[in-house]
């Protein structure tokens, strides 16, 4: 009972950490964007991963955390598929009108407990599909305006999505099998994500904004903004890793969902954004859903305790994720000594 509450502590605290992190870096690179007309996100993005790595390996060095070393292959195809996506979405974000972005954000659930039912046997209730199905109809309502389809757009969408997806169930499938934490995998993975995006960056935000982001003029005020950015992305990316590992990749899109909500509203309370009744009303249906998808994974993971010989099964039940199993048995006998 004493390590299922330190657990739960543990969820909560992720949880809280990843909201109020992510609603603030939303706000500070808003700031940055639009106030200040720095337009350069992939570029930025690029710094706060060799922020996060180097903050990181000045604390493996004053002994906070034990480096475990991953397989090189592993570690390099899931930072190279991270930086990928998150080149992708800033792709799609160029090409398609801001409401069709919207709904790739929010096609990431669906293809999410599509690609886990298939490959790794994970059943979903009709509960857990109903309330997520409520959330997703909530969020749309709230977030989008309006639909512009193009062929080079869609396609782009499509790919940020299959990566997207793929990327935050192997951060959840790699921790689990591994035996490795959520601060040891961002460790091992930061600088093949920074590497990628450092080299594409420019050149994505570039075809995107017609600037240069080196002639671009850094005035004090300007690079305080990037600097309090990249510190602030240290928390979002080590809360992102620690949410997926601690619960499962659609979990983290719901309480993605939540921060959109958030960030909704603390523009118009704080930026004055425009706000009318349609992203009320949304917000309020996509925190219903929100409230049904957190009940039901409740119920769901007390019938599981109470029958623990059941979820083993289950547990067992899921296919090789991109070969990772064998490596896994491998490690269930090796101390935990892996602890954020």
């Amino acid at each position: 009972m004493g390590e299922m509450s330190s657990f739960q502590l543990g969820v909560i605290g992720a949880l809280f950490l990843s909201v109020a992190s992510s609603v603030s870096i939303v706000i500070c690179n808003k700031a940055l964007m639009s106030n200040l007309g720095f337009p350069f996100a992939t570029t930025l993005t690029s710094w706060h991963l060799m922020v996060t790595f180097c903050t990181l390996h000045a604390a493996q060095r004053f002994n906070l955390f034990e480096s475990k070393p991953i397989d090189m292959k592993t570690v390099m195809l899931f930072g190279i598929l991270n930086g990928v996506s998150i080149g992708l979405l800033n792709l799609s974000l160029g090409f398609n009108s801001i409401g069709f972005y919207q709904m790739t954000k929010l096609a990431i659930i669906p293809f999410t407990v599509l690609l886990e039912t298939i490959f790794l046997k994970k059943q979903f209730s009709q509960k857990i599909k109903m309330s997520l199905f409520v959330l997703l109809v909530g969020v749309g309502i709230a977030s989008i305006t309006d639909l512009q389809l193009n062929f080079v757009g869609t396609i782009l969408s499509l790919l940020a999505i299959v990566t997207t997806c793929v990327g935050q169930i192997l951060t959840n499938t790699i921790q689990k099998r591994l035996n490795v934490s959520s601060t040891q995998l961002l460790y091992q993975s930061a600088p093949f994500q920074a590497a990628i995006l450092f080299v594409s960056g420019p050149l994505v935000d570039q075809f995107l904004t017609k600037q240069n982001v080196f002639a671009f003029k850094y005035s004090s005020i300007v690079s305080a903004f990037i600097i309090l950015s990249c510190i602030i992305s240290v928390s979002v990316n080590f809360s992102t890793f620690l949410v997926i590992g601690k619960t499962s990749p659609v979990t983290y899109q719901v309480l993605g969902h939540l921060k959109t909500c958030l960030v909704l509203t603390f523009g118009y309370t704080l930026l004055h954004d425009p706000f009318t009744e349609r992203n009320i009303i949304g917000i309020l249906i996509a925190i219903f859903g929100m409230v049904l998808y957190s009940y039901f994974c409740t119920q769901e993971n007390k019938k599981k305790q109470a029958d623990p010989l059941v979820s083993q099964m289950k547990d067992k039940e899921g296919a090789p994720f991109l070969g990772l199993e064998k490596e896994g048995q491998e490690d269930k006998n090796a101390d935990k000594d892996s602890h954020v």
